[in-house]
Protein backbone atom coordinates (compact mmCIF):
# COMPACT_ATOMS: atom_id res chain seq x y z
CA UNK A 1 0.00 0.00 0.00
CA UNK A 2 1.37 3.41 -0.93
CA UNK A 3 2.36 6.03 1.92
CA UNK A 4 1.28 9.38 2.41
CA UNK A 5 4.81 11.66 2.95
CA UNK A 6 3.15 13.65 5.80
CA UNK A 7 3.67 11.77 9.23
CA UNK A 8 4.31 11.77 12.62
CA UNK A 9 6.25 9.14 15.35
CA UNK A 10 7.40 9.38 18.80
CA UNK A 11 9.17 7.05 21.03
CA UNK A 12 11.29 6.68 24.26
CA UNK A 13 13.48 4.10 26.36
CA UNK A 14 14.82 4.01 29.57
CA UNK A 15 18.02 2.15 30.01
CA UNK A 16 20.94 2.00 32.93
CA UNK A 17 19.25 5.28 33.93
CA UNK A 18 20.05 6.94 30.15
CA UNK A 19 16.54 8.67 29.24
CA UNK A 20 15.86 8.42 25.08
CA UNK A 21 13.32 10.46 23.43
CA UNK A 22 13.08 10.56 19.81
CA UNK A 23 10.58 12.34 17.56
CA UNK A 24 10.20 12.03 14.02
CA UNK A 25 8.19 14.48 11.57
CA UNK A 26 7.55 14.48 8.07
CA UNK A 27 6.21 16.60 5.38
CA UNK A 28 6.27 16.42 1.42
CA UNK A 29 9.34 16.76 -0.39
CA UNK A 30 10.58 15.80 -3.91
CA UNK A 31 12.93 14.18 -2.22
CA UNK A 32 14.42 12.21 1.17
CA UNK A 33 15.99 15.58 3.20
CA UNK A 34 16.91 14.57 6.65
CA UNK A 35 17.41 17.05 9.46
CA UNK A 36 18.78 16.10 13.26
CA UNK A 37 18.35 18.30 16.43
CA UNK A 38 20.47 16.75 19.38
CA UNK A 39 22.10 16.89 22.16
CA UNK A 40 26.18 17.91 21.63
CA UNK A 41 26.98 15.09 24.05
CA UNK A 42 25.44 12.95 20.98
CA UNK A 43 26.39 14.74 17.86
CA UNK A 44 28.43 11.65 16.62
CA UNK A 45 25.36 9.42 16.00
CA UNK A 46 23.72 11.80 13.70
CA UNK A 47 24.49 9.80 10.26
CA UNK A 48 23.97 6.88 12.31
CA UNK A 49 20.18 7.87 13.05
CA UNK A 50 19.96 9.14 9.16
CA UNK A 51 20.80 5.47 8.31
CA UNK A 52 17.84 4.33 10.09
CA UNK A 53 15.59 6.58 8.83
CA UNK A 54 16.81 6.83 5.18
CA UNK A 55 16.66 2.43 5.35
CA UNK A 56 12.89 2.49 6.04
CA UNK A 57 12.03 6.12 4.22
CA UNK A 58 12.66 7.25 0.79
CA UNK A 59 11.28 10.37 0.23
CA UNK A 60 10.19 13.25 2.17
CA UNK A 61 10.92 16.26 4.65
CA UNK A 62 12.23 14.56 7.90
CA UNK A 63 13.15 16.44 10.83
CA UNK A 64 14.30 14.33 13.96
CA UNK A 65 14.44 15.58 16.95
CA UNK A 66 16.53 13.82 20.27
CA UNK A 67 16.11 14.07 23.60
CA UNK A 68 18.96 12.44 25.70
CA UNK A 69 19.46 12.56 30.43
CA UNK A 70 22.12 10.63 31.36
CA UNK A 71 21.34 9.40 34.92
CA UNK A 72 24.06 7.04 35.28
CA UNK A 73 26.46 6.74 37.59
CA UNK A 74 28.56 4.80 34.96
CA UNK A 75 31.38 6.55 33.85
CA UNK A 76 31.11 9.27 36.32
CA UNK A 77 34.87 10.49 38.21
CA UNK A 78 34.64 13.01 41.22
CA UNK A 79 37.73 15.06 41.75
CA UNK A 80 38.71 17.21 44.53
CA UNK A 81 41.02 19.71 43.74
CA UNK A 82 43.14 19.72 46.71
CA UNK A 83 45.99 22.22 46.32
CA UNK A 84 43.18 25.56 45.22
CA UNK A 85 41.37 23.96 48.33
CA UNK A 86 44.43 24.41 51.06
CA UNK A 87 44.86 28.38 48.77
CA UNK A 88 40.95 29.13 49.78
CA UNK A 89 41.34 27.53 53.24
CA UNK A 90 44.41 29.75 53.76
CA UNK A 91 43.27 32.95 52.31
CA UNK A 92 40.02 32.75 54.44
CA UNK A 93 42.27 32.05 57.45
CA UNK A 94 44.00 35.26 57.08
CA UNK A 95 41.06 37.30 56.55
CA UNK A 96 39.75 35.96 59.65
CA UNK A 97 42.71 36.45 62.05
CA UNK A 98 43.12 40.52 59.89
CA UNK A 99 39.36 41.01 60.68
CA UNK A 100 39.22 39.03 64.18
CA UNK A 101 36.63 36.76 62.95
CA UNK A 102 35.93 33.27 63.64
CA UNK A 103 37.66 31.06 61.18
CA UNK A 104 34.78 28.32 61.04
CA UNK A 105 35.45 26.82 57.61
CA UNK A 106 33.27 23.99 56.54
CA UNK A 107 34.28 21.76 54.27
CA UNK A 108 31.14 21.83 52.20
CA UNK A 109 31.39 25.33 52.19
CA UNK A 110 35.37 25.28 50.07
CA UNK A 111 33.98 22.25 47.70
CA UNK A 112 31.65 24.97 46.45
CA UNK A 113 34.39 27.27 45.53
CA UNK A 114 35.24 27.74 41.62
CA UNK A 115 37.78 25.03 40.38
CA UNK A 116 37.41 22.98 43.99
CA UNK A 117 35.22 20.19 42.66
CA UNK A 118 34.61 18.69 39.22
CA UNK A 119 33.05 15.85 37.70
CA UNK A 120 34.86 14.02 34.76
CA UNK A 121 32.53 11.84 32.76
CA UNK A 122 33.61 9.20 30.47
CA UNK A 123 30.01 7.97 28.25
CA UNK A 124 29.79 4.36 26.92
CA UNK A 125 29.72 5.11 23.40
CA UNK A 126 29.01 2.04 21.91
CA UNK A 127 25.88 1.63 24.35
CA UNK A 128 24.67 4.99 23.97
CA UNK A 129 24.76 4.46 20.20
CA UNK A 130 22.86 1.00 20.11
CA UNK A 131 20.23 2.30 22.16
CA UNK A 132 20.20 5.49 20.27
CA UNK A 133 19.51 3.45 17.38
CA UNK A 134 16.90 1.30 18.99
CA UNK A 135 14.63 3.72 19.91
CA UNK A 136 15.34 5.31 16.56
CA UNK A 137 14.66 2.53 15.06
CA UNK A 138 11.08 2.15 16.99
CA UNK A 139 10.05 6.05 16.17
CA UNK A 140 10.23 5.56 12.62
CA UNK A 141 8.07 2.36 12.59
CA UNK A 142 5.62 4.65 14.28
CA UNK A 143 6.05 7.40 11.60
CA UNK A 144 5.67 4.97 8.96
CA UNK A 145 2.30 3.44 10.72
CA UNK A 146 0.76 6.74 10.43
CA UNK A 147 1.75 7.44 6.39
CA UNK A 148 0.32 4.17 5.78
CA UNK A 149 -2.73 5.22 7.40
CA UNK A 150 -3.04 8.39 5.34
CA UNK A 151 -2.02 6.70 2.22
CA UNK A 152 -4.84 4.18 2.51
CA UNK A 153 -7.12 7.26 2.56
CA UNK A 154 -5.70 8.97 -0.57
CA UNK A 155 -6.09 5.69 -2.37
CA UNK A 156 -9.92 5.03 -1.48
CA UNK A 157 -10.28 9.25 -3.04
CA UNK A 158 -7.64 8.55 -6.14
CA UNK A 159 -9.82 5.57 -7.06
CA UNK A 160 -13.20 6.83 -6.53
CA UNK A 161 -11.35 10.12 -8.78
CA UNK A 162 -10.25 7.19 -11.33
CA UNK A 163 -13.31 5.86 -11.80
CA UNK A 164 -15.23 9.20 -12.31
CA UNK A 165 -12.35 9.53 -15.41
CA UNK A 166 -13.30 6.06 -16.80
CA UNK A 167 -17.17 6.95 -17.05
CA UNK A 168 -16.47 9.99 -18.43
CA UNK A 169 -14.18 8.48 -21.13
CA UNK A 170 -16.88 5.69 -22.10
CA UNK A 171 -19.27 8.86 -22.65
CA UNK A 172 -16.93 10.54 -24.79
CA UNK A 173 -16.03 7.46 -26.92
CA UNK A 174 -19.70 7.17 -27.30
CA UNK A 175 -20.38 10.69 -28.39
CA UNK A 176 -17.47 10.98 -30.59
CA UNK A 177 -18.18 7.71 -32.44
CA UNK A 178 -22.11 9.01 -33.16
CA UNK A 179 -20.42 12.26 -34.42
CA UNK A 180 -19.16 10.29 -37.16
CA UNK A 181 -22.53 9.12 -38.11
CA UNK A 182 -24.00 12.46 -38.08
CA UNK A 183 -21.33 14.21 -40.62
CA UNK A 184 -22.13 11.26 -42.78
CA UNK A 185 -25.59 12.12 -43.12
CA UNK A 186 -24.96 16.10 -43.11
CA UNK A 187 -22.48 15.86 -45.72
CA UNK A 188 -25.13 13.80 -47.64
CA UNK A 189 -27.31 16.26 -47.55
CA UNK A 190 -24.82 18.95 -48.49
CA UNK A 191 -23.84 17.06 -51.68
CA UNK A 192 -27.99 16.61 -52.61
CA UNK A 193 -28.15 20.26 -52.77
CA UNK A 194 -25.41 21.19 -54.31
CA UNK A 195 -25.66 18.55 -57.37
CA UNK A 196 -29.60 18.43 -56.92
CA UNK A 197 -30.40 15.72 -59.15
CA UNK A 198 -26.47 14.32 -60.29
CA UNK A 199 -25.57 11.08 -58.96
CA UNK A 200 -23.56 11.70 -55.71
CA UNK A 201 -19.77 10.31 -56.45
CA UNK A 202 -20.13 7.14 -53.63
CA UNK A 203 -16.10 7.01 -53.53
CA UNK A 204 -15.29 10.89 -53.13
CA UNK A 205 -18.01 10.71 -50.01
CA UNK A 206 -16.21 8.15 -48.62
CA UNK A 207 -12.89 9.37 -48.90
CA UNK A 208 -14.06 12.46 -46.88
CA UNK A 209 -15.60 10.67 -44.16
CA UNK A 210 -12.39 8.51 -43.92
CA UNK A 211 -10.45 12.64 -43.65
CA UNK A 212 -12.67 13.90 -41.23
CA UNK A 213 -13.20 10.58 -38.88
CA UNK A 214 -9.22 10.91 -39.40
CA UNK A 215 -8.80 14.31 -37.73
CA UNK A 216 -11.64 13.65 -34.76
CA UNK A 217 -10.87 10.22 -33.88
CA UNK A 218 -10.12 9.62 -30.40
CA UNK A 219 -9.65 5.80 -30.29
CA UNK A 220 -5.84 6.28 -30.01
CA UNK A 221 -6.14 9.09 -27.42
CA UNK A 222 -8.58 6.60 -25.15
CA UNK A 223 -6.79 3.55 -25.42
CA UNK A 224 -3.49 5.36 -24.62
CA UNK A 225 -5.67 7.39 -21.56
CA UNK A 226 -6.92 3.41 -20.46
CA UNK A 227 -3.43 2.27 -20.43
CA UNK A 228 -2.29 5.40 -17.79
CA UNK A 229 -4.78 4.52 -15.60
CA UNK A 230 -4.53 0.51 -16.02
CA UNK A 231 -0.77 1.26 -14.72
CA UNK A 232 -1.60 4.06 -12.14
CA UNK A 233 -4.12 1.31 -10.48
CA UNK A 234 -1.28 -1.23 -10.40
CA UNK A 235 1.09 1.05 -9.13
CA UNK A 236 -1.29 1.76 -6.38
CA UNK A 237 -1.25 -1.34 -5.05
CA UNK A 238 2.91 -1.24 -4.96
CA UNK A 239 4.93 -1.17 -1.22
CA UNK A 240 7.63 0.99 -3.13
CA UNK A 241 7.69 4.74 -3.09
CA UNK A 242 5.92 5.29 -6.03
CA UNK A 243 5.01 9.31 -5.87
CA UNK A 244 7.18 9.77 -9.11
CA UNK A 245 6.08 7.75 -10.97
CA UNK A 246 2.23 8.19 -10.56
CA UNK A 247 3.23 12.14 -10.99
CA UNK A 248 4.64 11.19 -14.32
CA UNK A 249 1.58 9.25 -15.52
CA UNK A 250 -0.87 12.11 -14.60
CA UNK A 251 1.03 14.48 -16.58
CA UNK A 252 0.58 11.53 -19.79
CA UNK A 253 -2.99 11.24 -18.52
CA UNK A 254 -3.51 15.23 -18.81
CA UNK A 255 -1.63 15.13 -22.14
CA UNK A 256 -3.56 12.85 -23.24
CA UNK A 257 -6.82 14.59 -22.47
CA UNK A 258 -5.84 17.69 -24.07
CA UNK A 259 -5.35 16.36 -27.14
CA UNK A 260 -8.90 14.81 -26.70
CA UNK A 261 -9.93 18.45 -26.27
CA UNK A 262 -8.74 19.43 -29.32
CA UNK A 263 -10.13 17.10 -31.09
CA UNK A 264 -13.82 17.57 -30.02
CA UNK A 265 -16.91 19.11 -31.97
CA UNK A 266 -19.49 18.94 -29.56
CA UNK A 267 -20.31 20.44 -26.92
CA UNK A 268 -20.90 17.72 -24.62
CA UNK A 269 -17.41 16.14 -25.50
CA UNK A 270 -16.10 19.44 -24.49
CA UNK A 271 -17.76 19.31 -20.99
CA UNK A 272 -16.45 15.81 -20.11
CA UNK A 273 -12.64 16.83 -21.35
CA UNK A 274 -13.58 19.62 -18.62
CA UNK A 275 -14.90 16.93 -15.76
CA UNK A 276 -12.08 15.05 -16.71
CA UNK A 277 -9.08 17.50 -16.60
CA UNK A 278 -11.00 18.64 -13.02
CA UNK A 279 -10.00 15.05 -11.67
CA UNK A 280 -7.06 14.60 -12.85
CA UNK A 281 -5.79 18.08 -11.28
CA UNK A 282 -7.28 16.66 -8.09
CA UNK A 283 -5.34 13.68 -8.32
CA UNK A 284 -2.20 15.51 -9.24
CA UNK A 285 -2.39 17.47 -5.78
CA UNK A 286 -2.89 14.65 -4.14
CA UNK A 287 0.26 12.51 -5.60
CA UNK A 288 1.78 15.33 -4.09
CA UNK A 289 2.04 14.12 -1.04
CA UNK A 290 3.02 10.38 -1.84
CA UNK A 291 6.21 8.77 -1.52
Amino acid sequence: MIKSMTGYGKANLSKNLREYQIEIKSVNHRYLDISVKMPRTLSYLEEDIKKVVSSKVKRGKIDVFVTFENNSTEGKDIKINTEIAKIYINELKKLAKQENILSNIEVTEISKYPDVLSIKTTQDDDAIKQEVIEVTDMAVDRLINMRQIEGKKMVEDLLARIDVIIGKIKEISSLSTGLIEEYVVKLEGRIKEILKNQEIDQARLAQEVVIYADKCSIQEEVTRLDSHISQFENLLNSDEAVGKKLDFIIQEMNRETNTIGSKANNLEITNGVIDIKTEIENIREQVQNIE
